[in-house]
């Protein structure tokens, strides 16, 4: 498999690695340098891109893989509200992408054990719950897509919840989301449940970066040859 990788800081290191090992080919390698002035035929000589950079250029990057013609694996987070815009251009120009708030299958795993859990804590008023994330200071989004992701579903499933923050609130109403930032840290998600009598808490803690690396890698090996909007639930078909 051919990869461009746009977007070549520690991520995108060490999917480099990654596909290396895995007897890939890296094609093109987009960072700060050439971010601005790689062409179509550069992206054209691979058979997908994976697209860790910023929410500021995350679109543009997306935009230039349709051009091109090429499946691009989106792994930046922070451009939640123009992850619809672009899902209806990507139908519309039959071209293939497939976004993840975290390819971790930890992670993805995580997530449903969310969402079972918060089911069942909709019958139980006297818990109240937040969100803590931790990350490394070079993460620029706040809270990360992660949190969101976990909040969106917390929020979908407990009637006394109609919105989530991004600090710690005292309205009943509102899922508190805290968001850390430390050195060196990979990630760490912590779901809170309190109550006077106990605390019910599920936690995912990211030893490294490999973990993420390896779920976009295997995206991008099941995403060729198909057309649309995918996700992690599409694959891994949990």
């Amino acid at each position: 498999m051919k990869i461009a990788l746009i977007g070549y800081g520690k991520m995108g290191k060490v999917i480099e690695t990654i596909a290396l090992e895995k007897k890939h080919e890296i094609v093109l390698e987009v960072d700060t340098h050439n971010k601005d002035n790689f062409s179509l035929d550069d992206l054209k000589k691979a058979d997908v891109a994976i697209e860790f950079t910023n929410p500021g250029g995350v679109v543009g990057n997306i935009l230039k893989c349709f051009d091109a013609n090429v499946p691009v694996v989106v792994g930046t987070t922070g451009w939640n509200t123009r992850i619809e815009e672009l899902s209806k251009i990507c139908k519309e120009r039959n071209q293939t992408m497939f976004y993840a708030s975290n390819f971790s299958i930890g992670v993805n795993i995580f997530f449903r054990l969310n969402d079972y859990l918060s089911k069942i804590m909709n019958n139980f008023p006297e818990y109240d719950v937040f969100i803590q994330e931790i990350h490394h200071i070079h993460k620029l989004d706040s809270p990360s897509g992660t949190a969101i992701t976990l909040a969106n579903n917390i929020v979908k499933n407990i009637d006394r919840k109609d919105k989530w923050v991004n600090f710690d609130s005292d309205e009943e109403n509102e899922l508190s989301i805290i968001s850390d930032r430390e050195e060196e840290v990979a990630g760490t998600h912590i779901i809170n449940y309190y109550s006077d009598v106990d605390d019910i808490e599920l936690t995912h803690v990211a030893n490294n970066r490999e973990g993420f690396a390896n779920g976009a890698l295997t995206a991008a090996e099941w995403v060729i040859g198909k057309k649309g909007v995918f996700g992690m639930d599409d694959m891994l078909k949990f």
